[in-house]
């Protein structure tokens, strides 16, 4: 019966090597290669009876490797499938009132971005931010009024 590290010393170079040229990667080749070493171990007693444990072996590095390019090729046609969407950065306006935002304490501008932008109701708002929906409203007109300021100083050109 063939000892497991002799195996892998005499099999494992010229398996990858077979594989690198096979996948144009040595590193993945390895890897396959590795894999089914690792998949031998856990079945040597077994394996070690055969007349050729390193044809096993092989022959999962094989269908691994294999199972690799169709994995590669499956991701490579899916990402072909894709539209890709130019999107414009953002405008004047949002920048501005990105740094408007900023200078609002934190749960005004938690209320105004949930209220304004994301569309929640007072209700949902205050469920969420676990307070009244007095709290919330008394946010929301702060943070209007600090927002109506500052964008109108910097359309000044005071900010």
């Amino acid at each position: 019966m063939p000892d497991f590290a002799e195996c892998y010393g005499a099999q494992f170079p010229v398996i990858a090597r077979q594989l690198a040229v096979y996948l144009g990667s040595v590193e993945e080749a390895q890897e396959a290669t590795q894999e089914a070493f690792t998949r031998a171990w856990t079945r040597w007693g077994r394996i070690a009876r055969y007349d050729e444990p390193g044809a096993w072996v092989r022959r999962v590095a094989w269908n691994l490797a294999t199972s690799r390019i169709r994995r590669m090729r499956t991701a490579l046609r899916y990402r072909q499938s894709q539209r890709i969407e130019l999107v414009d950065g953002p405008g004047p306006e949002w920048v501005a009132l990105e740094r408007a935002l900023k200078t609002l304490p934190d749960r005004q501008r938690q209320a105004v971005v949930l209220y304004y932008l994301a569309g929640l109701p007072v209700a949902e708002i205050a469920e969420l931010c676990r307070a009244r929906d007095g709290a919330v409203r008394n946010w929301l007109y702060r943070g209007r009024i600090a927002l109506a300021k500052h964008l109108s100083e910097e359309e000044d050109g005071h900010v």
